[in-house]
């Protein structure tokens, strides 16, 4: 008896449809893994060591914050990468291992400094810099080095030939996720709702962050991170000086504008949603202007409006925002497969 065709059965895959199937494949698996891949540092975080501990080198052991005298015998300044009113930075060598030494710059400054250390020690995570040690007494903090800078080089950075292959939409979209996980574990800390205040412009913004070698970025400078309390009714104020421009929220301007001078006193004060406010600037100069980031941006312009609002209750949170990213980022990238299946 002749046996019947099995229902369904296909013939042979043409070698050159095979061929294009594993070149999508290998191009969705490196997409996938070169975010996470690319020069991983020694540094694997600080999350599964406890308090007062980091975890240093590739498979992991924690280690005790360096002391003073771990700081000054072992700790070898190479070079001044960086100086702010705060502190100066000095790219150091500790046991053959590239790190970043912070000191005070003067003793004005010095309630700022340990203001930013205690924030450092106690807000250890993925989204801040790892601290390796500190010595009160000499004005002295190590944390990881991270030679990308900050973000305000990612342009530059992306410009280089051995990461032009990251500077995408979907590269930069993550990017400002991070951004915003970052604000948005500020504002659901272990302390309580902190507020970014070394925010009055861009520059100064993008200036507090690190950008990471696996592209990643982590907040650096916790120099000015008050503390609001909404049970109480304790809100803040970012210095004492009057900001001024479109870059800081509406509630952070002098709301007398021509009819009194700036005074301190009668400023009013005002909650973590400035941080919302300045959401939209920040994605935007993260997703610059490469193919595809337009769409991004219209993708996203309702969200960002959103975070414009004047009155600053009727702004998204930090989660709303990140989960409307998510959806973006699944949206398009779900798009663009389709597109590149209908091409085989």
């Amino acid at each position: 008896m002749d046996e019947k065709p099995r229902a369904g059965r296909r013939g042979p895959v043409p070698p050159a449809v095979g061929l294009l199937l594993c070149v999508a494949l290998l191009d969705t698996l490196l997409y996938l893994g070169l975010r996470r891949v690319v020069l991983a540092p020694p540094h694997v975080g600080p999350a599964r060591c406890p308090h007062g501990h980091f975890q240093w080198g590739p498979v992991g052991g924690c280690a005790p914050w360096l002391t003073c005298e771990e700081l000054r015998a072992h700790v070898r300044p190479l070079k001044r990468v960086g100086e702010g009113a705060v502190k100066r930075v000095f790219l150091s060598e500790w046991k053959e291992h590239k790190v970043a030494l912070s000191q005070l710059t003067s003793l004005e400054m010095k309630d700022d400094f340990l203001h930013g250390l205690q924030m450092l020690k106690l807000l250890q995570s993925k989204h801040v810099v790892t601290l390796l040690g500190y010595c009160e007494e000499d004005g002295a903090i190590l944390t990881e080095y991270h030679p990308l800078g900050s973000l305000s080089s990612l342009e530059e950075t992306l410009n280089l030939p051995r990461y032009r292959d990251m500077n995408t939409w979907q590269s930069r979209l993550q990017l400002a996720m991070d951004y915003v996980g970052v604000i948005h574990y500020l504002h659901h800390s272990p302390l309580g709702p902190l507020v970014m205040c070394d925010s009055s412009d861009l520059p100064k913004t993008l200036s507090q962050y690190l950008l990471t070698s696996n592209f990643s970025i982590v907040l650096n400078d916790l120099d000015a991170l008050p503390l609001v309390d909404h049970s109480s009714g304790t809100l803040v104020k970012c210095g004492h000086r009057e900001l001024l421009g479109d870059f800081v929220a509406p509630e952070q301007l002098w709301p007398y504008l021509g009819d009194r001078p700036f005074d301190d006193d009668l400023m009013p004060s005002y909650d973590e949603k400035t941080d919302i406010w300045k959401i939209p600037d920040v994605s935007s100069f993260l997703l610059g202007h490469v193919e595809g980031s337009d769409m991004v941006r219209f993708h996203l312009f309702d969200i960002h409006k959103a975070c414009k609002s004047q009155t600053p209750a009727e702004r998204p949170t930090t989660q709303g925002i990140l989960d409307t990213y998510q959806k973006v980022l699944n949206l398009l990238r779900d798009t663009t497969t389709s597109q590149t299946r209908e091409m085989l």
